[in-house]
């Protein structure tokens, strides 16, 4: 028997209260806090996001007048290809990318191995030349030697000859007056013919010494030819070598490595891109009423997004002569209102010398332009630049 208030292990257990989840259990008003307190959470937020768009547009110049306009651009500088004047070989890159170079600094060199054999071999063949005149020149000297002892004979047989000559008169007028005989007559008379064909003979040499006169100096004038040639070899062999150290052309920075030491590029193939900060400008485009108005070196403020605190003084330097956003078709004056215009404002290249540490290309602005010459410009916008 079983006494009372005893527990056993048939006696049901006594049944639990259900568990509610904690959404169940937790009070409205703890909801109602929680999703208070989000909300107040995103207004807070996007309060401070529209504050800062507010401040933001404050910074931003909204112009004054019908004297001036604005758009947007972006800024740009000259960039310069530094390439290889021949192919070949890049031997070394002496700069990195985002380093400042000077005109004439030394940047790469490519290798001159090949050069150096033919420069060589032209200063060779440069001395050959040169000793081929100095022979020539000795057989000019030997030819007119001969020429001169060749006129020496034909005067000696001239000579020869006169005398003769003068024998067979006075053996033609002896033998008319009976005191000499027709033989000595005929002998004087052989003579005389014989002398005539001996200076006829070294009339000829004469004649042939001087045409061999004549080819010697033209042996000596296409020597002389041959070692300007070889000279001209050589220096343009030795400008190859001097171009083959690629050097900065102008100031500026190293904007891209575009190969690596080691590598063979070809005929004018690239190696480093510079840009020329005080060569730097903002591009944007003005629709056709306003492009008719600007005039070159009509002024420019430029604002930067990155510094919207800074005015930037420039003045457009060129006008585009056609439109670049044509229409197909332009029938309505409406349509040419699209007709837009490229322009540069070119910025001060003193104010660029001052800060070139800080000079960058492609940031993004706003370029508001005077295209009323009478029209002041108002307070916010007057210059204002860093120091």
């Amino acid at each position: 028997m079983i006494p009372p208030n005893t527990p056993s292990s048939l006696a049901p257990a006594p049944a639990r209260p259900p568990v509610m989840p904690l959404a169940v259990t937790l009070p409205a008003r703890s909801f109602l806090k929680i999703w208070k307190i989000r909300l107040i959470t995103a207004a807070v937020a996007v309060a401070l996001v529209m504050a800062s768009l507010m401040a933001w547009q404050l910074l931003l110049p909204k112009g004054a007048g019908k004297g001036f306009v604005s758009s947007n651009g972006r800024i740009e500088a000259t960039e310069i290809d530094v390439a290889a004047k021949l192919g070949g070989r890049v031997q070394d890159i002496l700069v990195r990318e985002g380093d400042f170079v000077t005109s004439g600094q030394m940047l790469a060199q490519m290798q001159i191995q090949t050069l150096e054999a033919q420069r060589d071999e032209s200063r060779a063949r440069q001395q050959q030349s040169v000793t081929s005149v100095a022979t020539a020149q000795a057989q000019v000297a030997m030819r007119l030697s001969d020429r001169r002892a060749l006129q020496a004979i034909v005067a000696q047989r001239e000579s020869e000859l006169d005398a003769a000559q003068r024998r067979l008169q006075r053996s033609q007028t002896l033998v008319r007056e009976g005191a000499s005989s027709e033989q000595e007559v005929d002998d004087d008379r052989a003579q005389v013919r014989s002398l005539q064909a001996a200076v006829v003979a070294a009339t000829a040499q004469e004649e042939a010494s001087q045409a061999a006169i004549t080819a010697a100096q033209t042996q000596v004038a296409g020597a002389r030819a041959t070692v300007a040639a070889t000279e001209a070899t050589v220096a343009r062999i030795k400008a190859d070598i001097d171009d083959s150290a690629l050097v900065a052309p102008r100031d500026g920075r190293v904007q891209y490595r575009i190969v690596q030491p080691g590598e063979v590029v070809g005929a004018g193939g690239k190696v480093l891109n510079l840009v020329d900060l005080s060569d730097v400008y903002m591009t944007f485009f003005v629709p056709e009423a306003v492009a008719g108005k600007l005039a070159l070196g009509s002024e420019v403020r430029i604002v930067l997004d990155a510094a919207p605190q800074y005015f930037i003084p420039s003045r457009v330097s060129f006008v585009a002569s056609t439109a670049q956003f044509t229409p197909k078709t332009v029938e309505t004056a409406s349509e040419r209102q699209k007709l837009m215009f490229r322009v540069k404002a070119q910025i001060d290249r003193d104010l660029l010398q001052k800060h070139l540490p800080h000079v960058k290309s492609g940031l993004p602005g706003l370029a508001w332009l005077k295209v009323d010459a009478k029209a002041q410009w108002p307070a916010e916008l007057a210059l204002k630049v860093p120091q």
